[in-house]
């Protein structure tokens, strides 16, 4: 037995190329000449083949890393002894070698005028195969600009153009079969020519950095391309497609800037072929929630809006051409509206809910408020009750540690911090600004904020730091009305607390009936780490807090 290690070979002007897909594991065996792997530049992706047969008993190399000529990617154990490697191994695509004079007499002799682009030195291949037309006629192009991808049977490339000028004419198309000196293109020279010895570069050469003009290279770009073909229907249950998805390097790395995993999308083009057009269109239909990535349904889990519910073994959901019944007008759910919605149905479905609904006596706190407003008036500061729930929450909070807790996997994580989340009712939707450490600021401190961060909710200039971190929310609905209400929890938080509008009660107290300003209270609890008697002494003690506020400072 004897070991032989598989190096990179001599693959052009290519330099530190990324590997993208590892094709064979330990244990595989493999013949000579067989893909490894798969590594890709801007301009190219092509297969390392095997120098040797054998056994793979180890692979060197993983997702990501970057090779060259020389490195050495596997270890293969094979019967025989390791045979002579070959003055210039097989690779997909070799070294390039300088271009015939008659390629590059046409661009170097002209300053400007028509220029016949031709197929560059593409190393061993032939007869290779025109799979996509990056322009068209009429279109400006720039030195090193690809025009048409080709693809054999190891490979795909692009031609990049070796002069810059206006496309004057296509002299290939689709599934044509072409090989070096080959023209592809007439160009009217704008004065810009590449160098007599880089005209015919591979199409990978380590000059060619302009990103092909099929591959934006901003996620700016597919918002302001308008559609041209409808999205094409995507199935995120579907397995992945095996092997690379069918796509010209270019495409790829565009997916790969806006995070798009290919192999979900489906081509349009030719065989299935992925063009940047499809991979704006998937990215238009996620964003506008047609449609959702496999990553994302599995997050969603059991029941998310993808199955409709069956997953969780409920009827399909209704379909109603609700305009047989009237007039009717569409309009799109706001992005705020369908973020918070996913988030709510994924914490109703997954958190055991409970609710508990109480009153508290805010006789003597809101005259309170109502004097201390008067005394600072000229502060412009104006305190709300909210801003005394918050305080006596944070009290509550610390008598039962368990509701300031959150649940992760097996364990819960007492929080050391009170940070108060309350619900923000905006133009857009709800939002949740966060008021940080409230245990640590005055009623006149917290009003402040609140009344900051409540017009950044309204104004749509919230950060993601003001809105994170909460260990427990409020939502308060005493500006607008109702009685009691049943809060959704805000997930990893385990209660949270509605209120609603006060009102004038008779109270009994002991000898008459007494005129005093209730306050109702909605708790709404997890289930699997509070219960329910917990919860009943969380709201009497809230409650006694709101009655009595100096119980903040026992």
């Amino acid at each position: 037995m004897a070991l032989v290690d598989i190096q990179v070979p001599d693959i052009g002007d290519f330099d530190e190329v990324a590997v993208i897909e590892l094709l064979v594991k330990v244990g595989d065996t493999v013949k000579a000449e067989q893909s490894l792997i798969t590594v890709e530049s801007d301009k190219a992706s092509m297969e390392i083949p095997s120098s040797g047969a054998g056994v793979v008993k180890e692979l060197l190399v993983k997702l990501g890393d970057k090779v060259k000529q020389g490195v050495v990617i596997a270890r293969l154990e094979n019967d025989a002894a390791p045979a002579e490697k070959p003055a210039a191994p097989a690779a997909p695509a070799a070294a390039p070698a300088k271009a015939p004079e008659s390629q590059s007499a046409p661009a170097a002799a002209a300053e400007s005028g028509p220029v016949t682009v031709l197929v560059p030195d593409i190393g061993d291949f032939k007869d290779v195969a025109v799979i996509e037309v990056l322009v068209k006629v009429g279109d400006t192009v720039k030195l090193e600009q690809s025009l048409v991808t080709v693809e054999s049977d190891k490979a795909s490339m692009e031609i990049p153009s070796n002069v810059a000028g206006v496309v004057k004419e296509i002299t290939v198309k689709l599934g044509d079969k072409i090989n070096i000196g080959d023209p592809i293109a007439v160009v009217q020279a704008s004065g810009g020519t590449a160098p007599a010895a880089a005209a015919p570069s591979a199409p990978a050469a380590a000059s060619a950095k302009t990103e092909s003009p099929s591959a934006p290279s901003a996620p700016a770009s597919v918002a302001s391309t308008p559609a041209a073909a409808p999205a094409a229907a995507h199935d995120p249950s579907a397995p992945p497609r095996a092997g690379l998805p069918h796509a010209s390097p270019s495409v790829r790395k565009f997916a790969r800037e806006l995070g798009v995993p290919l192999d979900e999308v489906k081509g349009s083009g030719g065989k299935g072929r992925i063009t940047a057009e499809d991979v704006q269109a998937f990215t238009r239909a996620v964003m506008s929630g047609a449609s959702q990535t496999r990553a994302a349904t599995a997050k969603g889990g059991a029941g998310s809006a993808a199955d409709g519910g069956a997953a969780l073994g409920l009827i399909p959901w209704p379909k109603v051409d609700f305009s047989k019944f009237g007039p009717i007008e569409r309009k799109d759910m706001s992005r705020i509206k369908k973020i918070s919605g996913a988030n709510l149905h994924r914490n109703w479905v997954m958190i055991p809910h409970v609710t508990n609904h109480d009153d508290a006596d805010i006789t003597d706190l809101e005259a309170f408020r109502v004097s201390t407003n008067k005394e600072n008036e000229k502060s412009g500061v104006k305190v709300t009750m909210l801003a005394f729930l918050i305080k006596a929450c944070v009290a509550a909070l610390r008598k039962f540690p368990e509701f300031n807790a959150s649940i992760d996997g097996d364990q819960l994580v007492y929080k050391q911090y009170y940070h108060i989340g309350f619900a923000a009712d905006t133009p857009n939707g709800l939002m949740v600004p966060v008021i940080k450490d409230a245990d640590k600021k005055g009623i006149m401190q917290i009003s402040q904020e609140m009344g900051e961060l409540a017009k950044k909710a309204r104004d749509g200039k919230l950060s993601p730091g003001e809105m994170s971190g909460a260990s427990f929310t409020i939502s308060s609905l005493g500006g607008i009305g109702g009685r009691y209400f049943t809060p959704i929890i805000n997930a990893p938080e385990v209660a949270i607390l509605g209120v609603c509008r006060s009102t004038m009660e008779p109270v009994w107290d002991g000898k008459a009936f007494a005129p005093r300003l209730m306050l109702p209270l909605s708790l709404s609890w997890d289930h699997r780490v509070i219960d329910g008697a917990a919860a009943a002494r969380f709201n009497v003690y809230l409650g006694q807090i709101l009655g009595d506020f100096r119980r903040v400072l026992l």
